[in-house]
């Protein structure tokens, strides 16, 4: 007997609802600004770090550079 199911025993709207709700937890990136930060923020220390191991910059431009990070990190902390 037809009771007036489509696709299977489901409307074709919830096809469409169950396609939205997978397509947005599997398929869209989790780069998106605001959206899942499952990336660790790298901090300007870290940034440094990486350049300088990466042979980018000098030893001298890093303990430069080092001092005025911590000098700004100290200066925000207090305000």
């Amino acid at each position: 007997m037809f009771y007036g199911y489509y696709f299977w025993g489901m409307h074709a709207m919830w096809w469409f609802i169950w396609f939205i709700f997978l397509f947005w937890i599997f398929v869209l990136p989790y780069d998106i600004p605001g959206e899942r930060r499952n990336k660790k923020s790298e901090s300007p220390l870290d940034i440094l770090k990486r350049r300088f191991a990466s042979g980018q910059i000098t030893k001298a431009e890093y303990e430069e550079s080092k001092k005025v990070l911590e000098s700004d990190s100290v200066k925000n902390n207090s305000m």
